[in-house]
């Protein structure tokens, strides 16, 4: 299961990753949230895989799992989405601004060789 759950976070970083590399603004709003959907499954997963565990520390058993994990993904969900938010706002503002949703507000000039001339 945890090599599962291992593959699974990699794939999400790969593709985070690849979003942020982009050159419009839409996908590098989708991978700054998909990179922080991962981040926050590394945190959950930290807390260990223990299936019908009880939350707290009782004092008959030592299994456990681990409340703190759970309360920081919490958090860091809230700022997902208000990071999200921003970015989403930031986005509409500079393709209004600028006409374009490139990364750096210009389009790229296409290659010589690629333009056919008559």
């Amino acid at each position: 299961m945890e090599m599962m759950l291992a593959i699974g976070l990699g794939t999400i970083t790969a593709c985070a990753v690849y979003l942020l590399l982009r050159g419009r603004m839409f996908p590098v709003a989708l991978g700054l949230s998909l990179l922080a959907s991962a981040a926050n499954l590394f945190i959950f997963l930290m807390g260990r895989l223990r299936p019908g565990a009880a939350p707290i520390i009782a004092p008959e058993t030592s299994i456990y799992a681990d409340p703190v994990p759970q309360a920081l993904v919490l958090t860091a969900i809230v700022i997902g989405f208000g990071m999200t938010g921003f970015i989403m706002a930031l986005a509409v503002r500079t393709r209004s601004e600028t006409g374009s949703d490139h990364a750096d507000g210009r389009e790229p000039v296409p290659d010589r060789n690629e333009v056919d001339e008559p």
